[in-house]
Parts: structure tokens; sequence; C-alpha cells
């Protein structure tokens, strides 16, 4: 899972006050003089826990949060109001533009040869019809040369147009693997790859799939339909439009092999969609940003981190509603527990994340205070499952620091995290990459990846169903435990980076994207 050398951290401590640690559930106690931690355990692991009514309100009553949507607004509008009411100051930052938009149903039919309600949604941004729209489906084949892709485009018109690969079988990779013989398994394989190499170079004889889609629309297309399997079990990844002016439908897996099959034998397949969308202009958007203030120095932060925007082919509830709840839960706990600390304590829910860590990007650029100030940033932003692995980024004396946090955090939490000292610094995944290119320090609390990537990162399946509540009521005590032991640190983390290896240089800052590209 990591490629760079991992150090398995294991604290252990006495436990003194054994009541407390049968009442809450402790299997070990905490340190008799740190009465915050047990305040801490206490609001975070017990009854007195919220964050299975926040999630419930964020992922099931607003719902996705797609970048310049009413759901995005929405979103930020409750986080503020949620900190409001637990007496922290928050307000939103406007940070640029972006395109609105807002979706409606989508209804797609298959109708001829054989009546078939498809599971499939327009892609983010997508123009809608002006009513349904019925018309037959043609499979793009792979062309040699753009001049084939030109003979081959007047024939589109008044159709819907079928432009990605046919995956041979929608069954998991797993289960091929368990149950397959070595035979099959292995001419599977070959299939698979084949299949794919043909149809990347195939786009890349004819530009690649956003030009071929824009061609597509100018020839008069009804609509383009594609599909992109996450390869699991009903898993499919959704992002953005190829088009401007016609629709961009996502099909799943074994809907789309349907029609493709069908039109690729020539069985006469006909869609029925139905599809409506609302282009709201240039709108603006904001980040989150909620503080408690420091009581000895003000000026200097640790901040917790996580993205509020997501895709909006399902809930966005693993990216990232499982690390905005985490972020809101670990503050109230905080201002219950913590109210005064000795360092200012940020809370940052960035919009344009998956746009490429666009508000994190922007409230980095706007406020060098922060960066030049900044004790800690703890970023969370890959699903549910406990907090298992923290990397220190290549930042030299990180280690020493998260040694003496972790001394005072209880097993239950610290026990299985590792720890990766010094690490090195990533290169993109998520918002803390906007402080670690600052030389600031920036950490990713990260939970298990592979099972995350699979089967909730950016699919039809990252609904609210899918959190482990008790690991999320984990990671938000964990959170809040380490914000509070950052602030009373006596001592910065110190900025120094190790030596990288040979021909590996520190990430670089790029400029937030502050509107709608285009």
């Amino acid at each position: 899972m990591h490629n760079s050398r991992r150090i398995t951290n294991v604290f252990t401590t006495t436990c003194l006050f054994l009541f407390i640690c049968a009442e809450n559930g402790m299997s070990q106690d905490l340190p008799s003089n740190d009465q915050v931690i047990k305040m801490i355990w206490e609001e975070g692991m017990t009854e007195s826990s919220q964050v299975e009514d926040l999630a419930q309100v964020l992922l099931d009553s607003i719902g996705p949060r797609l970048s310049g949507s009413p759901n995005q607004l929405a979103a930020i509008n409750w986080v503020t109001d949620m900190y409001n009411s637990w007496g922290i100051t928050a307000g939103k930052e406007q940070y640029g533009t972006w395109k609105g938009w807002d979706r409606g149903h989508t209804h797609i039919d298959l109708v001829e040869p054989r009546k078939r309600t498809l599971n499939g949604t327009m892609l983010a941004w997508s123009p809608g019809t002006d009513g349904p729209v019925e018309g037959p489906v043609a499979m793009m084949p792979r062309f040699a040369s753009q001049a084939d892709f030109e003979k081959w485009l007047p024939t589109v018109e008044g159709k819907f147009i079928a432009i990605s690969f046919l995956e041979p079988t929608c069954r998991s990779p797993e289960s091929w693997q368990e149950l397959a013989t070595q035979q099959s398994l292995e001419k599977m394989g070959r299939l698979q790859r084949s299949i794919r190499e043909e149809w990347s170079e195939g786009l890349r004889n004819i530009g690649g799939i956003n030009q071929a889609s824009r061609a597509i629309e100018e020839a008069g297309s009804l609509g383009v339909v594609t599909s992109r399997w996450s390869n699991g079990w009903g898993a499919n990844k959704i992002f953005s439009t190829f088009t401007d002016e016609i629709p961009s439908i996502h099909l799943s897996c074994e809907d789309y092999g349907l029609i493709a099959r069908l039109a690729k034998k020539q069985q006469g397949p006909i869609l029925r969609l139905d599809a409506q969308s609302t282009n709201l202009g240039e709108v603006p958007v904001f980040n989150v940003v909620g503080e408690i203030k420091g009581r000895k120095i003000p000026e200097e932060f640790v901040l917790l981190s996580a993205h509020l925007d997501s895709w909006d082919g399902a809930s966005g509830a693993t990216d990232n509603g499982t690390g905005s709840v985490m972020m809101m839960e670990a503050m109230r706990i905080l201002k219950k527990a913590y109210p005064n600390p000795q360092r200012t304590i940020l809370v940052g829910h960035w919009g344009g994340e998956e746009q490429g860590l666009i508000g994190s990007a922007a409230f980095a650029e706007d406020h060098p205070e922060v960066v030049d100030g900044l004790q800690a940033a703890f970023n969370q932003d890959n699903g549910t499952w406990r907090i298992d692995y923290i990397r220190m980024q290549g930042f030299s004396e990180a280690g020493e620091h998260f040694g003496r946090w972790f001394s005072k955090i209880p097993s239950d939490i610290s026990g299985h995290i590792d720890l990766d000292i010094p690490g090195v610094p990533e290169r993109g995944g998520s918002d803390h990459m906007s402080f670690i290119c600052r030389g600031a320090a920036g950490f990713r609390l990260q939970s298990h990846y592979p099972d995350y990537r699979q089967y909730t990162w950016h699919t039809d399946l990252d609904t609210f169903d899918k959190i482990v509540f008790d690991d999320l009521k984990n990671n938000a005590t964990l959170a809040a435990m380490l914000a509070y032991l950052a602030s009373e640190d006596p001592e910065r983390i110190s900025p120094t980076q190790r030596m990288l290896p040979q021909g590996e240089q520190w990430p670089e800052c790029r400029p937030a994207t502050r509107s709608f590209p285009g």
C-alpha cells in the first residue's frame, strides 16, 4: 500500500483510573494529569457523539455538493450555521467563481429491441434535453486516423453515440481471482488489456475523448453515452460532461454493455432519454473557515482540514462527507473540552478540491499569516474505516512531536496507526498539499485506501450506508486530541525538510484557479 518505510507506533500507559475505562469502554486509561484528553474521549467516543446526526443531514438532506451547485451552497450555509450554533466563530470566504449548475432528474430507457429502465445519470454540468428524446444507438468504432474519423462523423446525426469501450466483464476482480480457473483468469486478463490498449490507441488517433465528443456534438448527435467501471460490483466512476450542447450520459457497466452489444451486433437499440438540468451561469464559490481563538499565542495556528465539495454521482459520503463531519465533530468537541487553546485552532472546509485543490490553495494564497504561523494542519479525505497511517511528509523533526502526542492518546486510537518517519512529501492527493508545497507542516490522516478507491471514490455507491460510524467517532476524537496536543506543544514543528532521494524535489505550489476554465 505504501512505498516508503513504515514505523509502527505502539504506546502503552498504566491504567490509573479503571472506573473511567470501564464506564466509557476504554481498555486503557488516560494520563492522570490530562483532564482534557479524558473530556475529549468522553464527548467523542460515547453517546454524546453527534457524527451520525451530522452525516445524516449532510448526506441525506443536502446530498452531493458539486462545485457551483445549489447543494454546495446549502452545505456551506449549513456548516457555517452549525458552527455558530456551537459558539464557534465561522464564516464563508469567497475564493472565486465557478460554473453554476443544478441537476434535475435523469430517466434513461431502452425501448427497442426490448424495454428496460437503465441505470445511469447525466455527467456533472451536462446539458439536459428539452423533454423526452428517442433515437438509435451507435457504437463509436476504433479509428486508425483522423481522416477515418471525419469520414464517419456524418453518420452520427440523430443518434446516441456510445463512446466508451465495451468491458468484457463487470464481475469484480476479487471474484475472478477467487473462483475462476487459472486458465479463464489469464484469458480474461489478456482480453481486458487488449481491449483497453486498442481503445486508447484509437482515441489517440483522433485527438482524445474530449475532442472526439465535441466533434460528435457538432455533427448532430442526440447525446454521448459513456461508462467508466470502477472494477467492483456495481461501482461506476462518474465525473463531468464531455459536451456543451447535447447530454453526456453515464451508464453502469452492465447497462452500457447491454446497449453496446446490441449496437455492435446491429440489433437496433433505441434509447429514450428525459434529462433535466439548469445552467446557472457564473456563481460565487466559498470555503468555510471556523476559529477558536488562541489565548496565549493566537498568531500560531493548528488547522483541521477537509474538503466539503464532492462529485454528484451519489451523495459524496466518503469523499468527503466523512472528512467534513469528522472535522465538524472535532471542533464541537474542542469547544466543550478545550475552549481556550494556547494556539488558535482553525477549521477549513474547502471548495473545489475535486477540481484541483482550489479552495485550500486559494486560502493559502490569501492567508500567508496562517501559512507562516502554522504549527500543523491535519487533513482527512478518504473514506470510512479508522485512521491507520500518517506520513510525516518529509519534515525531519515532525516524528518527535507525534511521538509525544501519541504517548498521551489512548491506545484504542493510537495503537493501530502506523507513522511513517520521516516519510517523503506527497505529490498530490488532497488539501494538505496546499500547505506542504509552501513548506508548512501538513499531514494526511489516512484510512484504508484500496477499499475506498475501488468502491466509493467518485462512484455511484458513495452513500450514507457505507459509513462505519464507530470508526468515524474514533477519527473525530483523534482529530480533536491531535489539535489539542499540537496547540499545547511548547515547541513549534520545525519546517526543516529531509534530504530527498536523488532526483526528487520538494513539491511546488500551483496558483489557485479562481474561475471555471473556458
